[in-house]
C-alpha cells in the first residue's frame, strides 16, 4: 500500500445500495460520515488500516437543485448518478503540509488549485475539516487530490469500521513510462501496471473474501 495513500473513492449512485454492495462482498458494513454541504454529496467509511480508508461516495438528494460548488465538480455528481454498479471515482493522498507541498508544485511549474479549506458534520454531531489541493491536469483521473487534515479531526480511519484491509492498489495507463515520471515528481510511489486504458485499480479483503476494484 502506497504511504501517501488516504482514501479511495467508491461511486455509487445510490449511498445505500453502495453500502450494500461493499458489505455483501467483504462481510463488513460501512457506517455513515455525512453529508458535504454545497457539494452535492454523502458518503459511508470503511477503514482499511491505519490512516487508510474506503469512501463510498453518492450524490445527497436533499441537496439536489441546489448550487454546486465547482470544489465537487458537477461532472462526478453526474457520472455518480450514471454508475449501474458501483466503480471507484478517485483517490485521495496525504503529502504531509500542503502549503510546502503546494510551493513544490509551484517551483515544478505544476498547475493546481487550493489549498482549500472543506468540512464535515459527523452524524455525532462532531465536525471535521481538511485542506485540498487539486491538479488542474489529473491524467484522466489516475492522479488523485490531496489532502490536510486539521490538527483537531480525527482521521476517519481512526473510528470507522474496521476488519478490512486494501491488499493491491495500483495505476494502469497506457504510456507507463510517462506516468511513473509524473508519479515520481509528485511522490506518489505507487504501483504503475500497463493497460490500454487509463484505470485506477484496488483489491480490499475483508471476512467475506476479496473485492476488485477498477475505475
Amino acid at each position: 500500500m502506497p504511504r501517501i495513500l488516504d482514501h479511495i473513492l467508491l461511486g455509487s449512485a445510490d449511498l445505500d445500495q453502495g453500502i450494500v454492495f461493499v458489505e455483501t462482498q467483504l462481510g463488513v458494513r460501512a457506517a455513515c460520515g455525512g453529508v458535504h454541504p454545497g457539494r452535492g454529496t454523502q458518503n459511508a467509511l470503511l477503514s482499511l488500516g491505519d490512516r487508510h480508508y474506503l469512501e463510498i461516495i453518492a450524490p445527497d438528494p436533499k441537496q439536489q437543485g441546489a448550487n454546486v460548488t465547482p470544489l465537487l465538480r458537477a461532472d462526478l455528481i453526474k457520472n455518480l448518478k450514471s454508475l449501474a454498479t458501483p466503480r471507484l471515482v478517485g483517490w485521495a493522498a496525504h503529502p504531509g503540509n500542503l502549503a510546502t507541498f503546494a510551493q513544490k508544485l509551484r517551483d515544478a511549474v505544476v498547475a493546481f488549485q487550493g489549498p482549500t479549506p472543506g468540512s464535515r458534520k459527523r452524524p455525532d454531531g462532531r465536525l471535521l475539516q481538511w485542506q485540498t489541493l487539486n491538479l488542474d491536469d489529473d491524467d484522466s483521473g489516475l492522479l488523485p487530490f490531496f489532502i490536510e487534515w486539521a490538527a483537531g479531526s480525527p482521521h476517519p480511519a481512526t473510528d470507522a469500521p474496521s476488519g478490512c484491509s486494501l491488499v493491491h492498489f495500483a495505476l494502469a495507463a497506457p504510456d507507463v513510462d510517462a506516468l511513473k515520471k509524473t508519479a515520481t515528481l509528485l511522490d506518489l510511489n505507487v504501483a504503475i501496471e500497463k493497460d490500454e486504458r487509463p484505470q485506477i485499480r484496488a483489491t480490499l479483503c475483508g471476512p467475506n473474501g476479496e473485492l476488485s476494484l477498477t475505475s
